[in-house]
């Protein structure tokens, strides 16, 4: 029997475009995954949307309070029983063979992380810019200079690196798992093919570059333990990076 797969998805008011998330796992080739969604107190309809879903393999927990993405991935994860874990928000998209092909290529590659070219679409899922390509392996050292890693395109096999956490005081949350975990695996290869949909909404915070670079220079001084001038280093890197991965001028 194939290895379970754990996905991991915070919800948040989206009712607008749960459904369309929600067809794209039911259309997986790979059936063997359980779907761990943490809503974070919504106050539309998401919550009733993803009721309407009768397969066991949909576990949702709703939250008393509201604790952002950080804390609600976090939820699913301490819930999550699968080898692999896998990361989908509540308004992204999968082929249906994202899951089978990021399962085959850890286990016939014995690698722990691996990650995939995403589309970069409008709110209808269509495409505004080049997509995304996973063209390089990723380093912790790469990885300080640009967030190469999407939770909508990456995997990790827990069954060889454990577990990793959010952190919950950040904004920045994922950088800081995925710098984490690049700390004790050596590497996360690319598998250059397209197989998710990353909807770039308009009022997206990753959108507003601006207003978290703040966010993304604690990430190397708090959560790093980087010295300012280091963290000013990378927090530069980052931002002219961040601005030539999505500049249609650029890409």
């Amino acid at each position: 029997m194939k290895d379970l797969v754990s996905i991991i998805t915070p919800c948040y008011n989206s009712a607008e475009f749960i459904e369309e998330t929600i067809q794209s796992v039911l259309n997986q080739t790979y059936e063997n995954w359980e779907w761990l969604i943490t809503d974070d107190l919504s106050k539309d309809d998401t919550v009733e949307i993803i009721k309407k879903y009768n397969d066991p393999r949909i576990k949702l927990q709703v939250l008393e309070n509201n604790g952002g993405a950080g804390n609600a991935r976090n939820k699913s994860l301490e819930r999550a029983q699968g080898r692999y874990i896998a990361f989908l928000d509540s308004d992204d998209y999968w082929y249906p063979e994202y899951i089978e092909t990021m399962t085959g290529y850890m286990e016939e590659h014995h690698v722990e992380l691996v990650y995939c070219n995403y589309s970069r679409c409008n709110e209808q899922l269509q495409p505004i810019i080049k997509d995304f390509l996973a063209d390089k392996v990723v380093t912790f050292s790469n990885l300080l200079k640009t967030c190469r890693l999407a939770p909508v395109s990456t995997m990790y096999d827990t069954k060889r690196v454990g577990k990793f956490l959010f952190p919950v005081k950040s904004k920045r949350e994922d950088h800081v798992m995925w710098l984490n975990l690049l700390k004790v695996i050596p590497e996360g290869m690319p598998i250059n093919k397209t197989m998710a949909k990353y909807r770039m909404r308009e009022n997206s915070v990753s959108r507003k570059k601006k207003n978290i670079i703040k966010d993304q220079y604690l990430v190397y001084k708090d959560f790093m333990g980087f010295s300012t001038l280091k963290s000013l280093y990378y927090t530069a890197n980052w931002a002219l990076n961040g601005f030539l991965k999505y500049s249609k001028i650029f890409n």
